[in-house]
């Protein structure tokens, strides 16, 4: 019989190669919890849980908190020798606290990575029921930080260079310029290179629907806008949908199933990005997708500021239940260097995804 023997907890800082500026934050590093457990067999199982202030509430203090005091004693000594076994582990850390999704997403990955491993498979396999199998290779974006529209228009020719098809705007930090900043990118990449923007809530109602009939007017070739309005006014993303052509996604204001469910029913965006920050769970993620495509809603998946541990998680879940736009995976990418030997890598524009043995991650990198 297999058990849950050892959680442990490890606060993680990785440098960035580029600062990450959005309408909420700036930061320079990606700092985390990485989470391992121990098996009875000598298998060791990882998650991820990010500190992001302005968006979960959540921190490395109470993500750590939350693991050592409430989650670890509630797995620990637990059956895992199969996919039930996991599913009731999984079940114990969705019940045990309320919210704290970063913590419980960590703890639930690293369950998932147990598993998978005993089973000499991924952890995208062991989501997967697709009859077309899993993929080992996704598509991201990658994120052009705030900024002036000469940086931003610079930026963009860099990242094309780096070999990226479709480049996410951070706007919202100044409506009465940021037509003129998506303006210079799309003359400084040309025609077909994709650009969506995040206004990550930095509009109000008005704001939203002038700057995005603006951008309509001027024809930039937008492809979407997310989250144009504050997280809890979902009825504010509904009554912005209603007036503007260009495509809304939810972020923010999606983190459960029912919030899901209430986006359907208000018919408050044309998409929506699951995080697994923000629903605690792979599983729940993978069934998230499930059934916005039942509803003719179209996904991504996101990732908050996470090293390798964390966007391996949610590149499983991509490669289980494909997204219908490209996904939102480049975290990992900013990153100076991996926390951990293995686990996903990049390539351009693609995520490698390790097709064997869970999360493909088999330790912590060294210094230096």
């Amino acid at each position: 019989m297999t058990t849950v023997e050892r959680v442990v907890t490890t606060a993680s800082s990785v440098p960035l190669h580029t600062p990450f500026v959005t309408a909420l934050r700036r930061t320079e590093t990606t700092d985390t919890v990485i989470v391992t457990i121990t098996d009875s067999d000598g298998r060791t199982g990882w998650g991820e849980a990010p500190q992001v202030w302005q968006v979960t509430g959540e921190s490395l203090a109470s993500a750590t908190a939350c693991i050592e005091q409430m989650l670890a004693p509630a797995v620990t000594g637990r059956r895992l020798d199969d996919r039930d076994d996991l599913e009731a582990a999984a079940a114990v850390v969705q019940r045990t606290v309320a919210r704290n999704f970063g913590a419980k997403a960590a703890v639930d990955a690293a369950l998932h990575d147990l598993v998978a491993e005993a089973e000499g498979t991924s952890v995208a396999a062991l989501l997967g029921s697709r009859a077309d199998g899993v993929r080992d290779v996704l598509t991201t974006d990658v994120t052009l930080s705030a900024g002036t529209a000469g940086a931003l228009a610079d930026t963009a020719r860099e990242r094309v260079s780096d070999g990226f098809r479709t480049l996410k705007m951070k706007v919202g930090t100044d409506a009465g310029t940021d037509v003129q900043r998506v303006a210079s990118v799309r003359d400084a990449v040309g025609p077909d290179v994709a650009i969506r923007l995040d206004a990550n809530q930095g509009w109000t109602r008005e704001e939203a629907v002038r700057v995005i009939r603006a951008l309509e007017v001027a024809d930039l070739g937008v492809e979407l806008v997310e989250q144009p309005v504050v997280a809890d006014d979902v009825e504010g993303l509904a009554w912005v949908r209603e007036r503007v052509g260009l495509p809304i996604m939810a972020d923010e204001s999606c983190y459960s199933p029912w919030d899901l469910e209430r986006i359907i029913r208000l018919g408050a965006a044309d998409l929506v990005n699951v995080k697994l920050a923000k629903c605690g769970s792979l599983t729940v993620g993978r069934d998230m997708l499930r059934r916005a495509h039942e509803a003719g809603l179209g996904t991504i998946v996101g990732s908050m500021m996470e090293s390798h541990v964390g966007v391996g998680a949610a590149a499983a879940v991509v490669a289980a239940e494909p997204t219908t736009a490209v996904s939102d995976l480049d975290a990992a990418w900013w990153s100076v260097a991996s926390p951990v030997v293995g686990g996903i890598s990049y390539s351009g524009n693609q995520v490698h995804v390790p097709s064997t043995d869970g999360f493909g991650i088999s330790g912590f990198a060294q210094p230096g």
